[in-house]
């Protein structure tokens, strides 16, 4: 046993180095991005078809698809395809089904996979003579049907806490990637703000909430990591000192949703952690909430001081003058309103997949694409988005009451909720994460690594 610990905690350390020395070599030599993207596909390909999904390679294969997602838009220019990220995470699963099929229990995601159907054909007789339909209906449905997908393969799945400790894991390490580009690659703070709004120049070039949520999700890992895998002192330290690190990044795009969503989820994470460990290891867990509280503190102090005070200000939701702003949402309200509109008039088959942007700008005026998955799968889908969505929520509720298990699974369903109000399904991970919801923690009889066993 503890041979099998060291090797782990030896595998961690030199998984962080790796993707800290990716992020900086892409930052030197950008067209980096482009490799990176191709060869964790192939290295992934490879892997799942050596061990033929045994272990369930492709899940975690997909798991860091999902969380490099936004670096590889980022740093892949106009060579991989906007939603590449998205089909790979697909393709993975799909390639895990071949392998491992799906529980004779999922029908609830099958059903919800078929509601999407009526409203694509319908938006083949709505959608505008001059748009692209095809185009329209994969960029609104590609979020929807990855985790339609992704829950067909999760649901119920057997997969030991280690096999969890390494999905984790997958999900932190091309955010680290991320974060050291950014910190090269981003100007000097200072010089970029101008506002309390989000703010591009500071996000890479790219669009502040994506890559808030990118890094949010970071932030949480690395929370539970110091719960869960910070055996010794090098290791805690290690990780409090990258969660600092990935939390001041975040906080610095000035968008909001990543960082309140990282925040809450890792409370639920603790709350429900802190309940199932033995009271002689909740004093420990208790220094840690102070350590990690301080620590948390001092990266916002940082933060303000480094924005000279605009990001009290942006969380305050006030403007660079501090004037009280009326709207809370940033416009996100009026849109939600708007949409909620269109499913009200249209209740039975909605507007169709792809018409709100447009259908908003004939009624409106205005020209803004969905923030809010919630409103956009209504006004889109009518009455079969409203059972599509009360699939969603209630499938994972009634699971967890025989399956109590995952103990991440308030924060990976509330990971979800929390982003498709804000960011709707613009990247993978909302998707991706509320299929872990469903999985099915277990206690491995024998401790594994992925590819190999080792005995306890």
């Amino acid at each position: 046993m503890l041979k099998l610990f060291k090797n782990h905690n030896k595998l961690y350390l030199q998984l962080v180095a790796l993707h800290i020395g990716i992020g900086f070599a892409i930052y030197l030599f950008r067209f980096l991005g482009l490799f990176y993207f191709l060869g964790s596909i192939v290295f992934f390909v490879l892997w799942v078809f050596q061990s033929g999904n045994k272990q369930n390679q492709a899940l975690l294969a997909a798991a860091y698809m999902t969380a490099g997602e936004v670096f590889f838009r980022m740093t892949g220019g106009s060579i991989i395809p906007w939603e590449a990220g998205k089909y790979s995470v697909i393709c993975f699963i799909l390639l895990g089904l071949f392998f491992s099929g799906t529980s004779r229990k999922s029908a609830p995601y099958w059903l919800y996979l078929l509601l999407l159907i009526p409203g694509v054909i319908y938006a083949a007789s709505t959608l505008n003579f001059d748009t692209n339909v095809r185009k329209a209906i994969i960029y609104n449905l590609s979020g929807p049907f990855c985790l339609g997908i992704a829950a067909l393969y999760c649901y119920d799945r057997r997969i030991s806490k280690m096999q969890l400790h390494y999905l984790v894991w997958c999900l932190l390490m091309p955010v680290l990637s991320l974060g050291i580009y950014l910190f090269f690659y981003t100007p000097d703070t200072r010089e970029v703000l101008n506002g309390t709004q989000s703010n591009f120049a500071l996000s890479g070039g790219y669009g502040p909430n994506q890559v808030a949520t990118a890094l949010g999700l970071g932030m949480f890992v690395l929370v539970v990591q110091i719960f869960v895998n910070s055996k010794n002192k090098l290791l805690f330290f290690l990780n409090l000192g990258l969660l600092m690190f990935l939390t001041y990044r975040a906080i610095i795009t000035f968008s909001r949703g990543g960082v309140l969503t990282a925040a809450l989820i890792s409370i639920a994470f603790i709350v429900i952690y802190f309940q199932g460990v033995p009271a002689r290891k909740k004093g420990a867990i208790s220094f840690y909430l102070m350590v990690i509280g301080g620590a948390i503190a001092m990266t916002w102090l940082i933060s303000s001081a480094r924005t000279m005070g605009l990001i009290d200000l942006r969380y305050a939701n006030k403007d660079a003058a501090g004037r009280i702003k009326e709207d809370l949402s940033t416009g996100r309200q009026e849109l939600i309103t708007s949409e909620l509109t269109f499913f009200v008039n249209n209740p039975i088959m909605g507007i169709g997949v792809g018409k709100t942007k447009e259908y908003r700008e004939e009624k409106l005026d205005i020209l803004a694409a969905s923030h809010n998955e919630i409103s956009r799968l209504l006004s889109e889908h009518g009455v079969f988005g409203l059972i599509a969505l009360i699939i969603l929520i209630v499938t994972p509720l009634f699971y967890r009451i025989g399956n109590r298990k995952n103990y991440l699974f308030y924060s990976f369903l509330g990971f979800w909720f929390l982003t498709i109000n804000h960011s709707s399904m613009r990247v993978a991970a909302p998707a991706f994460i509320y299929a872990l919801s469903l999985l099915n923690v277990v206690h491995e009889k024998k401790n594994t690594l992925p590819g190999k066993q080792i005995s306890a």
